[in-house]
């Protein structure tokens, strides 16, 4: 089931890079989810985990892990870690991985998921805070769509580091990607696909009439 994701959702899906196609080739989905869920693991959309969480479809973070052109020295900081799957596959793509989780219960099941792998440390605590004690990053996942994100976060990648991530715009999520430079940071559109909201990123509300 792993090999058939891989051909039929992410090769047809521009998810280029042999690196990342290998690396979700060889990371076992279900050992991220509750056991409920396992026969879920390899399905093209988002799977239920709890809260209101999912983990994130195979397409989306596929994408996003292509677009973030990896490297091999690469420390990567991950927000919404949701039971470590992502962790994982980063793990086989770069040197260190931060990984961030708001949820007790999902913190719970990566933490145990991701045991005795030494690449990955797992910090519980909310997704808009990032980690800054962890900072500066060389790139950015963000696992899910967000509305905004926040300057805080930003300023934990370097100066010329990447940042990848959906964002919710008037209902359709867009994944964008891009470089903080010493003069501020924007995002490009790359792909118009569904992916898992990740809570703590509303975009502050104006005042209407």
């Amino acid at each position: 089931m792993r090999h058939a994701m891989v051909a039929s959702q992410l090769r047809t899906n521009a998810v280029s890079d042999a690196r990342v196609v290998a690396a979700m080739d060889t990371v076992a989905r279900e050992a991220f989810l509750p056991a409920e869920q396992a026969e879920l693991a390899y399905r093209d959309t988002a799977v239920p985990l709890s809260h209101g969480r999912a983990q994130n479809v195979p397409i989306a973070t596929g994408r996003l892990l292509t677009q973030a052109e990896l490297r091999a020295d690469d420390r990567a900081l991950l927000i919404g870690a949701a039971g470590g799957y992502t962790a994982a596959v980063l793990a086989e793509l770069v040197a260190e991985v931060v990984a961030v989780e708001s949820d007790a219960a999902l913190a719970a099941l990566a933490r145990t998921a991701l045991a005795g792998n030494a690449t990955v440390t797992l910090v519980e605590g909310p997704l808009e805070a990032g980690h800054a004690a962890g900072a500066p990053y060389d790139v950015i996942v963000i696992d899910g769509a967000v509305e905004e994100i926040p300057e805080a976060l930003i300023e934990q990648v370097k100066i010329g580091g990447r940042v990848v991530a959906g964002i919710l715009d008037r209902g359709v999520t867009r994944l964008s990607a891009g470089r903080r430079s010493a003069g501020g940071f924007g995002l490009l559109d790359f792909a118009d696909i569904d992916c898992v909201a990740l809570p703590g990123f509303a975009r502050p509300r104006t005042f209407t009439f």
